[in-house]
């Protein structure tokens, strides 16, 4: 410590506490202190110093002042490139803490922080001041053992240090494990983190290694626990004739389940008749909350997961199998206890009429997508023959389904019609093929049923004034749609932003460029600048849909949140919603909600990281292959590239020889100093792979143009 610098600092602290002292700027209170110029860098340094301590902090308005900001607490949420974001309960709004101001805090802990920077219409900025407590206890790596001891390089890229394991603390891993490590310490600025490996996860190149340690890296439950399999063993019983008394029998009415080929929850089916004011549509959902009793050890676990998991080789579900494919899968030819939303829709798609009410119900065919579709849209002459009873059914339902969309896009629903990327696998679980998801005529139909049945079931709780589950979606940042006003610019296209962006300017948008080169990567970056749907038990509408009421009915062996609202919709329907059930639920619900959406956004996550992995392994096979693609992305550190298999890498600055690029953060733009060679976004380009990285899933690029190097005596 520099006693020079501690003493300096300690006449200005003195003087600053004086008890005449008011809020100055620097330049002030180096004119008090008679501090030259060209020492004002030091006297910077020392009021720094000051404020990391919490002594002083600056105000809005650039003026040193006495005592402490106010401190807020939150979650830190780090990124891999340095800086990161605190996350506050109840505020929409987080923070943005810059790489300097981070104070040593790691991925999920809890910390104190000061805000540093307010300017409307951009995002605050904040400075840790403490760590109250660390979220990640245990991290998932890769290990490698040295003479004396180890370390583990983490999986996870917002965990930016390597851990140190001291010898004895290895538990046998050797250099290529995958392993999960305890942490004992977390080092400090000249200090690594310290742990110790309590599990060995596999050799990384073993087959299946890389998903178990995702699987692993998020904490998910893959094992469900003996008592909640034997709970589900217990009430996983065929359906009897006392299980249907005092239900509505629908089990003559002809009904289908649509889903893909390989389904095997099957948790809605559709019937169709055509009556004088239009059309009867039942959306038919499993009543799983039949089977998961409030407060049981499977409601319990259901909670805890939040929904099931879908990654590129397995999923993980919310509910044991003895219940997810067996008694609240709604198989053909069976007797399944529902609950059933009927609709009465008339010839201009409005929903008129209405009810929801516990159903038997027995599905006539299991359906696939792609059957329904060569009906549709081939009327392939075989399966047209093998579902002849149901290809009317199908055809009044493929009007429906138009109606239905029609008017929802009318009020500006947004419709995200960009390709999913599915990912083939061989039996070594290697991807061998990366294929848009099919959306077809049928995909669309069963769409436009479900979001009829969620939007009425939603209004409905509404206007009872019911405590309830909704699915919200608030209006997106100014400054995201400022971003991608400036991105579709450079393809001639702009959005009207008023006051207030609206759902019908993004959804003018999405038409503009449909059928157009860039449809894809313009609705994945319109999609980007929205903000996350949540669960919340207070109806704030879903701006996506344009909807002013909407809730998830429709997947309860999936969701929890479908499941909670299944309970409420059948207390309700019994007469049992007293002023103790409403109490009751009014409580639980804000705890609800926040699980489900925090489990949701875990599941999201791991799927994405699962996606970029085989995404990377398949690359890793076309090394020196070069592609066409589009500029996605523009930042000081080189240009995301997105090709048309949906695969993202960067073309680092570093691998642009041609010449010394500057980034031009105002246009989104990276301009050669030298020759003026301008690279934006939304750019066509040709792009080479020139590696990749399978720890840290990441792909490089190098333009294809890019042959002569830039001389710096150019």
């Amino acid at each position: 410590m520099d006693p020079m610098f501690e003493k300096r600092k300690k006449v200005i602290y003195d003087f600053i506490c004086d008890d005449l002292y008011v809020p100055m700027k620097l330049k002030e209170i180096a004119v008090l202190l008679q501090i030259p110029k060209e020492q004002r860098d030091d006297l910077k340094s020392v009021l720094d110093a000051l404020e990391a301590e919490g002594k002083i902090y600056l105000s809005k308005k650039g003026k040193y002042v006495k005592g402490q900001a106010q401190r807020l607490k939150g979650i830190f949420q780090a990124n891999a490139r340095g800086f990161g974001f605190v996350l506050q309960e109840g505020e929409e709004e987080d923070i943005f803490i810059s790489e300097e101001n981070t104070g040593g805090a790691f991925q999920g802990d809890e910390v104190e922080f000061v805000i540093t920077k307010v300017v409307e219409g951009k995002r605050k900025e904040g400075k840790i001041v403490r760590v109250i407590s660390h979220g990640m206890t245990k991290v998932v790596g890769l290990f490698e053992k040295n003479k004396n001891f180890g370390f583990v390089r983490p999986d996870n890229q917002r965990f930016f240090k390597d851990i140190y394991i001291p010898a004895g603390k290895e538990k046998g891993a050797m250099t290529g494990h995958k392993v999960i490590v305890e942490l004992t310490s977390y080092g400090g600025e000249n200090m690594k983190p310290e742990g110790k490996v309590i599990e060995i996860i596999g050799h990384v190149n073993d087959p299946g290694t890389d998903i178990l340690s995702i699987v692993k890296s998020f904490d998910l439950p893959v094992e469900f626990p003996e008592r909640v399999l034997n709970q589900a063993e217990r009430v996983g019983k065929e359906v009897s004739e006392a299980d249907m008394a005092g239900r509505l029998d629908l089990r003559d009415l002809q009904m289908v389940t649509i889903d893909g080929e390989d389904a095997k929850d099957l948790d809605d089916a559709v019937s169709l008749e055509e009556i004088e004011e239009g059309y009867r549509l039942g959306v038919h959902i499993a009543d799983v909350s039949n089977y998961v009793q409030e407060r049981s050890a499977l409601d319990r676990e259901a909670l805890k997961r939040g929904t099931s998991v879908y990654l590129a080789d397995r999923v993980i579900p919310m509910l044991p199998h003895k219940l997810s494919n067996g008694i609240c899968s709604l198989n053909e030819g069976e007797n399944r206890l529902a609950l059933s939303c009927i609709m009465t829709i008339n010839q201009k798609g409005e929903i008129i009429e209405h009810v929801i009410a516990e159903t038997v119900i027995k599905v006539d065919e299991r359906m696939s997508y792609t059957s329904v579709a060569k009906i549709l849209e081939e009327q392939d002459e075989e399966e047209c023959k093998k579902y002849k009873e149901l290809v009317p059914m199908f055809e009044k339902m493929a009007f429906v389904s138009s109606i239905l969309r029609k008017r929802r896009k009318a009020r500006g629903s947004i419709d995200f019609d960009f390709p999913e990327t599915k990912i083939l696998l061989d039996e070594q679980g290697k991807p061998v093929e990366l294929k848009p998801y099919d959306r077809n005529v049928a995909t669309k139909m069963i769409e436009d049923f479900m979001l009829a049945a969620n939007e009425t079931v939603a209004e409905e709780y509404f206007w009872r004034e019911l405590p309830f589950l909704y699915r919200t979606h608030e209006a997106p940042d100014e400054e995201k749609i400022k971003k991608l006003s400036t991105f579709i610019n450079n393809f001639g296209y702009h959005i009207h932003m008023g006051n207030e962006i609206r759902p019908k300017e993004v959804q003018k948008l999405l038409e503009k460029i449909e059928d157009t080169p860039e449809e894809a990567l313009i609705s994945r970056l319109a999609l980007r600048s929205m903000k996350q749907a949540k669960y919340t038990p207070e109806n704030t509408g879903h701006f996506g849909l344009a909807a002013k009421y909407y809730t998830h009915f429709t997947s309860p062996i999936r969701r929890y949140p479908d499941l909670q609202i299944h309970r409420i919709i059948k207390e309700n329907i019994r007469g049992r919603m007293t002023e103790e059930r409403i109490a009751h639920y009014g409580k639980i619900l804000p705890e609800v909600a926040m699980q489900s959406s925090e489990m949701e956004r875990r599941a999201e996550e791991a799927e994405r990281e699962t996606l970029k992995l085989k995404k990377v392994e398949y690359m890793q096979q076309r090394i020196g292959e070069e592609f066409d693609g589009v500029i996605s992305g523009i930042t000081k550190w080189g240009a995301y590239v997105e090709l048309e298999n949906t695969i993202e890498g960067l073309v680092h600055v570093t691998n642009m020889r041609d010449d010394h690029y500057e980034y031009w953060e105002e246009q989104y733009e990276l301009i050669g100093a030298h020759t003026r060679n301008v690279y934006k976004l939304g750019q066509s380009v040709r792009i080479r792979v020139i590696g990749t990285d399978h720890l840290q899933r990441t792909i490089d690029f190098e333009f294809c143009n890019d042959e002569q190097e830039y001389d710096d005596e150019f």
